[in-house]
């Protein structure tokens, strides 16, 4: 049996236990990002050797990055409008004040911890200054969570997905060229190019396909499970454009949810209904292969230093930087940390780490390692946090 095929008898099964035991994990701290890593684990090299794709592979990297595609699209469907309109100083403080601050103290610690040159510890820095709430679902969905801060994690994991990777690509390229300082241009090229192209299609596209879908009603109208199929089928439509015309693909699609949202606001919940399970299937995919790909040694290289290191950006970093960014806000304390904690390093770390490998840049393997210890603590904690924190959240605000 081919591999691919074998990966997909695997995962079919596992999806199938997954969702037996859903339930049981959704009340308990082991989610089931934390079980499908598990399974990864012990079918891949440091296991049974079932899955062994290397990291660098096409495949291990295309399922990552529709991964990514879909969770960003469903991210903007389900940013709440009201938030955006009245509650933006708490996500644009994360986004531009606490996201950069985070990529620094980062850098600094990959710096003075591990001792990775200047070039190498920025591109680590913005490698890990994305957050992804997808690993922690309760936090995001808790209603007991006031909307402002759900949604501000929310937003600002769908902002700082697509905003980390120009600077990913830039440090990426300075390491290729020897130096920081040759990626000027490199910097006003994906400025210009990935990101205003990428927010342009998206808005433009999805507000045209918009328009066009209002034009079949009556007896032309969709039947729900297609108009969620429609909105799906433009948010990929729409990444494939970008790309060509060189824009940030991930962007386009998260500006594309956004719109699709605010420009049919009463089918935002059709919208999402079929990508939110499609991204389902692909986060836990992803987390298999993540987990096929991890094996100790490799992750442990550092030693004593590298565990240090994640520690640091796992319970420190976030702190650092969001808690300044938030001060002269209405968010008491509590609500600061709890903000502050969940910043977990999830599917948009491993997917820039493997753009990273594939890219060939001195000192890549070892950056994509440090990554991976990083996103594994992160699911090991964020996961097995989510549900308790959010309930004691909710339960104060009674």
């Amino acid at each position: 049996m081919e591999t691919f095929e074998l990966y997909l008898l695997l995962l079919g099964l596992l999806l199938a236990m997954g969702a037996l035991v859903s339930g049981l994990a959704n009340r308990s701290i082991l989610s089931l990002a934390i079980l499908f890593l598990a399974a990864g684990m012990v079918l891949g090299n440091q296991g049974l050797g079932l899955i062994n794709e290397s990291a660098s592979s096409a495949f291990v990297q295309r399922v990552t990055e529709l991964t990514l595609l879909v969770i960003l699209f469903v991210d903007g469907l389900e940013v709440e409008r009201g938030v955006v309109r009245r509650g933006w100083r708490v996500p644009l403080r994360s986004l531009l004040i606490a996201m950069p601050l985070t990529a620094i103290v980062t850098a600094a610690a990959a710096r003075f911890i591990i001792g990775l040159t200047w070039p190498q510890s920025l591109l680590l820095g913005a490698l890990l200054s994305p957050t992804d709430p997808v690993l922690t679902s309760s936090v995001v969905t808790n209603r007991k969570i006031p909307a402002a801060i759900r949604n501000s994690l929310n937003l600002e994991s769908g902002f700082n997905d697509g905003l980390a990777l120009p600077a990913v690509l830039i440090f990426a390229l300075a390491l290729q060229i020897g130096g920081v300082g040759g990626a000027g241009h490199a910097w006003w090229r994906f400025l210009t190019f990935d990101l205003l192209i990428g927010a342009a299609v998206g808005m433009a596209g999805a507000f045209l396909a918009v328009r066009v879908l209002r034009l079949f009603r009556g007896s032309l109208s969709l039947v729900p499970h297609y108009r969620a199929l429609y909105a799906f089928a433009v948010a990929l439509s729409l990444y494939g454009i970008s790309i060509l015309l060189t824009g940030n693909g991930f962007i386009t699609v998260y500006v594309a949810g956004i719109v699709f949202a605010g420009a049919a606001e009463g089918d935002t919940a059709v919208f999402s209904r079929f990508s939110r399970d499609v991204g389902e299937v692909l986060k836990l995919a992803t987390f298999v292969i993540f987990g096929s790909l991890l094996t100790f040694d490799l992750l442990l290289e550092d030693g004593a230093r590298g565990i240090l290191f994640a520690v640091f950006v796992l319970f420190v970093a976030r702190t650092i930087a969001l808690l300044p960014a938030l001060a002269g806000t209405r968010l008491d304390w509590a609500q600061r940390l709890f903000m502050s904690w969940f910043g977990p390093k999830g599917v948009a770390c491993i997917a820039y780490s493997l753009l990273v490998l594939s890219m060939d840049v001195p000192e890549g393997e070892h950056i994509f390692h440090l990554t991976a210890l990083v996103v594994f603590g992160s699911i090991i904690f964020h996961s097995a946090s989510d549900t308790p924190l959010a309930n004691w959240f909710g339960s104060r605000t009674k």
